[in-house]
């Protein structure tokens, strides 16, 4: 293998595919990506076994050929040489990459040893408008799980309905949005990794442009461009929201919503690091009071607001509030209660599309 190209283009290519590399695995190819230079260009590819990135480029290709090198490695290396034409090719020494005068080596490893991966997927398909789906994954991919304990929640579920809805939740709050569908066929719902969609939402360029999503036997996949991202999707029974979202509220609460997003901001920077990172909201009259207190002092702020109901001390996690807060896209927010250790939701006043629910914190004094 053989090729020639602008050091900056592969680069970026280099660091889009190896978002997609194995990490701490028993089987050194799946850390490394697969380069194959054939007819103009050189296609990338890197997988973990759940997530999969394909990506061309254009290059001038001198013999074509394949070979695997280390992703992290080769990422790192050319971030150093995208302002210079590089000469890459493969020989007893492992790949040669050849810039200005100087030559440097790396190892590799044979193509034949990296997995198959299924590009054939086109079942069944939903297609929308990028900006919209981009949107729709903001509002919700935040609050998927993070750790393995219940793998099924590490995903966001799509339901296909009059239009997309996503729900994703990790156990203490969960998100629920919904967007404009152009067109569907087959699935009724499927559960995408929240990393697999975060992939696709920062490739996502053209907010008028329509994409085209795939899935087929489990699997999901996108093409955008010279770019192709496939995923298996979470197989199980996910959480019925119209179980954990209440059907009414005692008190609710109307606020401009960057008020309270600084105040809740300041407030947090008191209990920066304590295990709760707790804030508690004092409503009542024609404010909402905003407490925070630590060993380095404390934080007592007012809101005006409009509310409606009972009065109520409550308290919450401050970066989950922030985060729903921070999701939502109007001046004014409205917050609805049902008791301080019951479950709340944060709604735009006007365009009800999404909806944040957060537990409180039961032992809040």
């Amino acid at each position: 293998m053989k090729f020639v190209c602008d050091g900056l283009s592969l680069a970026e290519a280099v660091v889009k595919t190896s978002k997609a590399c194995a990490v701490r695995t028993t089987a050194p190819v799946m850390e490394c990506i697969k380069l194959s230079a054939q007819g103009d260009g050189v296609t990338l590819l890197a997988t973990d076994g759940e997530l999969s990135i394909r990506k061309t480029i254009g290059a001038e290709v001198l013999e074509e050929g394949e070979t695997c090198v280390p992703g992290k490695l080769f990422s790192d290396f050319l971030s150093k040489l995208t302002d210079v034409e590089l000469t890459v090719s493969t020989g007893p020494r492992g790949m040669e990459i050849g810039y200005l005068d100087s030559v440097s080596y790396l190892q590799v490893l044979p193509a034949e040893e990296f997995p198959r991966i299924d590009l054939e997927i086109g079942e069944n398909y939903f297609v929308m408008k990028q900006g919209a789906l981009k949107k729709l994954i903001a509002e919700t991919a935040f609050c998927c799980a993070q750790d393995d304990s219940r793998p099924i929640l590490k995903g966001c579920l799509f339901e296909f309905k009059d239009r997309l809805e996503a729900t994703a939740l990790d156990g203490y709050r969960l998100a629920v949005s919904s967007a404009e569908l152009l067109s569907k066929s087959g699935e009724k719902q499927v559960i995408c990794p929240a990393r697999t969609l975060n992939e696709i939402s920062r490739s996502l360029t053209e907010d008028d442009k329509e994409i085209t999503v795939y899935t087929q036997g489990g699997m999901l996949l996108v093409e955008l461009a010279d770019m192709t991202i496939v995923s298996r999707l979470y197989q199980g029974d996910f959480i019925r929201k119209e179980s954990v979202i209440p059907p009414s509220f005692t008190t609710t609460v109307t606020l401009p919503r960057l008020d309270l997003i600084g105040s809740v901001e300041r407030a947090a920077i008191l209990i920066r690091g304590d295990k709760n990172n707790l804030v508690t909201l004092e409503i009542g009259g024609e404010t909402v009071k905003i407490n925070s207190s630590s060993e380095s002092g404390n934080v007592s702020e007012v809101v005006r607001a409009y509310i409606e109901g009972r009065d109520l001390v409550i308290s919450m996690n401050a970066k989950y509030l922030l985060d729903g807060l921070r999701a939502l896209d109007e001046e004014e927010a409205i917050l609805s209660f049902n008791g301080p250790v019951s479950p709340f939701i944060l709604q735009n006043k006007g365009k009800k599309e999404s909806l944040y629910l957060i537990l409180p914190v039961r032992n809040a004094q």
